[in-house]
Formats: C-alpha cells, sequence, structure tokens
C-alpha cells in the first residue's frame, strides 16, 4: 500500500515553512514497504505528517491517498478498518492511560496480529516485563516510551508510523527497541516511517527527508 500526498499545505504550517519542504504543498509518494526517515527541528511538521497519514487530522489542504481507495473524504468506517489493520502509531506524548497498568494499556488494542511474538516475550525483549503489573502514571518516561512501543508493535500493520520513538531511551535500551521493530517490521513486511529531531537514526531508513 502506498502513501500519496497530493499538494497537501496543513492549514497550521507557516507560509514561509512550505517554499523549502519537500513535501508540504508538493505531490510526494511513499511506496510500499520503504522506510524513510523523516526530520526536522520542532514546529516544521513532523507529527503532523503521521497524524494526517493516520487520518487524525483534517485541517488540510490537498489530497491523502493510501492504497486505490482511501481518502481523507473516505468514511469513518473506511478509516477504522485503516487503523484497525494497515496503520500502526506510536505517539511522540505516547498517549497511554496512566490510571490502567502496561497490561491493561497493552489489552486494549481491538484486533491483535497472529503472527508476532507473545505480548510477554516482546516486553521482555525491551526488559520491561516485570512492568505489565504497574500503573502507567508511575512509570518513567522511557518505560513509558517501551509500553507505547509494544502498543504499536502488536496490531496487524502495513505502515508503521513512530514519532520520536527513542526520544527518552538511552543508547543500550534504544538498541533493544530498535532490534524488535525491525524484527516485528519483517514480518508484517511494512513500510516505516519514523520522525527525528536529527538527520541520524538508530534505525536505518531506505531514504531520509528533510521536511
Amino acid at each position: 500500500m502506498k502513501i500519496e500526498l497530493r499538494n497537501i499545505i496543513p492549514a497550521p504550517l507557516p507560509r514561509s515553512l512550505i517554499s523549502d519542504s519537500l513535501i508540504w504543498g508538493k505531490d510526494y509518494t511513499f511506496d510500499e514497504g520503504e522506510s524513510i526517515l523523516a526530520y526536522a527541528p520542532s514546529g516544521k511538521g513532523k507529527s503532523t505528517l503521521l497524524h494526517i497519514i493516520y487520518g487524525l487530522r483534517q485541517d488540510f489542504s490537498g489530497e491523502l491517498v493510501l492504497g486505490e481507495k482511501l481518502s481523507q473524504k473516505s468514511n469513518l468506517s473506511a478509516w477504522k478498518h485503516a487503523r484497525c489493520c494497515q496503520l500502526s502509531i506510536m505517539f511522540q506524548d505516547m498517549r497511554l492511560f496512566p490510571h490502567l497498568t502496561a497490561q491493561e494499556n497493552l489489552a486494549l488494542l481491538p484486533v491483535l496480529s497472529s503472527d508476532i511474538p507473545p505480548v510477554e516475550e516482546m516486553c521482555e525483549s525491551l526488559e520491561i516485563l516485570d512492568l505489565l503489573d504497574q500503573k502507567v502514571g508511575k512509570l518513567s518516561h522511557g518505560q513509558r516510551q517501551r509500553i507505547a512501543l509494544v502498543r504499536s508493535l502488536r496490531k496487524p500493520f502495513r505502515w508503521l508510523l513512530l514519532d520520536e520513538p527513542f526520544s527518552h531511551l538511552d543508547p543500550a535500551n534504544t538498541e533493544l527497541a530498535v532490534k524488535l521493530i525491525e524484527e516485528i517490521r519483517i514480518i508484517n513486511h511494512a513500510g516505516l516511517i519514523i520522525t527525528s529531531l536529527q538527520k541520524e537514526s538508530p534505525l536505518k531508513c531506505m531514504h531520509q527527508l528533510n521536511l
């Protein structure tokens, strides 16, 4: 499933940033299965890009097309299916429920992939297995980030959208996270879009996109 951005201009983005952008106000295609690092300083639209692709934002001009049929004009049922089985996102702010345990947060997904390792195995690989019974609100930023990553990897997806997924992780935990991401992405034969403040990423990407 390819992703096409056709002359998209987000409403809140300053016009001064559009002329220098490689994607805003232009036609750009993310081809099926490829991996892209989208990097830029804060405020240049990294999170906006992922939220538009995930169908969370409609405040833009232009056209978004996913695959052959899905667009921003598609009905709620079509987008529900896409978010359930084709797109997975890890938000920069993680969006976990602090009053629930890590295990309860991970259990909220409506559809789980049958091809991936059990949740306990995934958590053990990130050294957070002993945190599953703890309330998320009591965990550190780095611990919550790893829980959020596991949640994003547990569901079926054709595209994985990761918004600064290593921002609270030390090098050792980043290495563990990279290994798990690559493992699950291979299982899903999925594309990847990862955002970063820097031009470099621990994840090896086919393309770099300066927003």
